[in-house]
C-alpha cells in the first residue's frame, strides 16, 4: 500500500510485537530500558496477529512470523536480530494422543490459530520428512480439545511450555528440522514496510536486544508469574533454546524453509531476503 509517509515522520513509530516470553529480550529495552522513547510499542498476544497490523499499515514494523515475509508486499528486514532455535526450541511442538507411538501414525491435526510459520513448518516436516499428508484443521490453542478432535495438535509459544505432559507424546518442531536438515530455525524476525525503511532504520533494535539479554534475570522475575515457569526455566529457555542473532546457520535454515515452502506449495514464489540496511 502506498502512503505518505509526512504525517509519521515526526512522531515515533508504531511497532508491534507479541507478548509471548520469547520475544521478551527484543521488547526488554522499549518498555523498561534505555530506548523506551524510540518506538510506540504495541503488544498482541498472537504472532498472526502482528503480522496482520503489518498487512493493514496499522503499524510501520512488527515481530512477525518469518513465512509472512513471502507473503505480505513490500517488506524488508531489520537484520541480524531474530527469534530462533538452534536445536531444541521447547515452545513450538506437536502433541499427539497417547496411542500415537509414531508420527507416520497421525493422520489429523489441530493447528494453532496463532501461529503462520509454525503451521508450514509442520507441514512441511509431514509433506518432505515423513510422506505423510494429515488432514490440517485450525483450532484454537487448546491441547485437550485439540486432541479431542485430531490425532496431533500444534501449539505454540507460552502455552506450548505449560500444558500437562501426561498421557501424550510430544515432540519439538525445531528439534525435528534439526534432525533432518542439520540446521537451526528462524521463527520470527522486525520487518517493516518497504516505504517506512528510513525511518525504522533509526531504531536501535540490536541494542535492544543487547539490552534485553544483559537483564534476563529481570525479565524471569517479572515473566514467571505471568507464564506459569519457575524462575530458572525461564532464564534457561531464553539463554539456551531461543537464539537472538541470526548467524550464518540461522539463515541457511530460514533460505532452506522458503525453498521447501515453496516446493510445497505454501507459498507461491520464494522472494530474497531484503535486508533494512542494504
Amino acid at each position: 500500500m502506498n502512503r505518505e509517509t509526512e504525517e509519521v515522520k515526526h512522531n515515533k513509530p508504531r511497532v508491534a510485537a507479541s507478548s509471548y516470553l520469547n520475544s521478551a529480550p527484543l521488547i526488554w529495552s522499549f518498555l523498561h530500558g534505555e530506548r523506551q522513547s524510540e518506538i510506540e510499542l504495541v503488544t498482541d498476544t498472537a504472532p498472526a496477529r502482528c503480522a496482520q497490523m503489518l498487512a493493514r499499515s496499522e503499524v510501520e514494523a512488527a515481530l512477525v512470523p518469518v513465512i509472512e515475509y513471502q507473503r505480505i508486499p513490500n517488506l524488508v528486514v531489520v537484520p541480524h536480530v531474530c527469534v530462533g532455535a538452534r536445536s531444541r526450541v521447547r515452545s513450538v511442538v506437536l502433541v499427539t494422543r497417547e496411542e500415537i507411538d509414531n508420527l507416520s501414525r497421525v493422520r489429523s491435526v489441530a493447528l494453532d490459530i496463532s501461529s503462520r510459520t509454525s503451521v508450514a513448518l509442520v507441514q512441511i516436516i509431514f509433506r518432505e520428512f515423513l510422506s505423510i499428508e494429515p488432514e490440517w484443521t485450525e483450532h484454537a490453542p487448546d491441547v485437550a480439545a485439540m486432541l479431542s478432535v485430531c490425532d496431533a495438535a500444534l501449539i505454540i509459544g507460552d502455552p506450548g511450555m505449560t500444558f500437562p505432559r501426561e498421557r501424550v507424546g510430544v515432540y519439538d518442531l525445531a528439534e525435528l528440522w534439526r534432525k533432518h536438515t542439520g540446521l537451526g530455525f528462524v521463527f520470527a524476525m522486525w520487518m517493516a514496510q518497504e516505504d517506512m525503511a528510513d525511518q525504522i532504520r533509526r531504531v536501535d533494535f540490536a541494542g535492544a536486544r543487547d539490552e534485553g539479554l544483559a537483564n534476563i534475570e529481570e525479565i524471569a522475575a517479572l515473566y514467571k508469574d505471568r507464564v506459569g515457569l519457575s524462575f530458572n526455566d525461564i532464564r534457561d529457555y531464553l539463554l539456551e533454546n531461543i537464539s537472538f542473532e541470526l548467524t550464518e546457520e540461522l539463515r541457511a535454515g530460514l533460505e532452506l524453509f522458503y525453498r521447501l515452502a515453496h516446493k510445497h506449495r505454501i507459498i507461491p514464489e520464494v522472494l530474497p531476503l531484503k535486508m533494512i540496511s542494504e
